[in-house]
């Protein structure tokens, strides 16, 4: 399962609520959007675009689902690491790959360092810019990084069918407020961070177009004031790795 979110398009809203559900709460009937929960990502948003540097550390836990419908879970983790606007590396492990992907404003490399194989190719200028062409040329997804460009810009609110204030809750031991979301085929829940640092603590998203109905939570751990120096988003092949081309899916 590849989740996906139209999380973009939640961050510059118009003012539309009804009262807050809270936890234990049945939900209103219907499509209703809490302005609350709307304006909290609108915040968490804002907030995050703000961020130059960071590194975000996630566990997750994916569902795929077998051709006779049963589900099987496999767990991995994430370390992401970003310098704005051109920097970054990401470690992806779990029991299915181990990956690692290199971007320095100029070059962008993959290296699956089970297989021992890693590709090269020239990379846009700019982080935001990477991210579309990886998943348009050569459906590529970078895990994570889709929460630092919510900005409301690039499709309509109406995807949401549902936005819902779940009520206070506790990821590794942060106080966060919880928010259930609703869209055609995909329900997703966000527990974001109290008080002045809006920060995404945990994710779940579960799709609603299968009838195993498959779910994908990440939870994730943040650290603003990373350490690093240039060379950390320098690919170095080591000297037994194989270089394979990247296949364009658009050529």
């Amino acid at each position: 399962m590849k989740p996906t979110i139209a999380l973009t398009a939640l961050l510059t809203v118009a003012s539309l609520g009804t009262p807050a559900v809270s936890r234990g709460q049945q939900a209103p009937a219907g499509n209703t959007l809490d302005k609350g929960a709307m304006d909290a990502l609108n915040k968490m948003g804002a907030y995050l675009r703000t961020l130059k540097s960071f590194q975000v550390q996630s566990t997750t836990s994916t569902d795929d689902v077998l051709d006779d419908g049963q589900k099987v879970s496999s767990d991995g983790t994430v370390d992401l690491l970003v310098q704005r606007p051109n920097r970054m590396r990401v470690e992806i492990e779990s029991d299915a790959q181990h990956r690692m992907f290199f971007y320095d404003g100029k070059v962008f490399s993959i290296f699956a360092m089970r297989m021992n194989y890693y590709a090269t190719v020239p990379a846009p200028g700019t982080l935001s810019d990477l991210v579309e062409e990886l998943d348009k040329k050569y459906d590529i997804e970078v895990p994570l990084v889709d929460l630092f460009y919510w900005d409301g810009d690039k499709q309509s609110v109406s995807t949401i069918k549902s936005a819902v204030d779940v009520g206070p809750g506790q990821v590794l031991g942060t106080t966060c407020e919880h928010y259930a979301f609703r869209q055609d085929g995909l329900d997703w829940q966000i527990w974001v961070q109290a008080g002045d640092f809006p920060l995404p603590r945990k994710l779940v998203l579960t799709t609603t177009d299968n009838e195993a109905r498959p779910t994908h939570t990440s939870v994730m751990t943040w650290n603003l004031a990373p350490s690093f120096n240039d060379a950390a988003f320098t690919f170095d092949p080591p000297g037994d790795a194989h270089k394979i081309n990247l296949t364009n899916i658009k050529p």
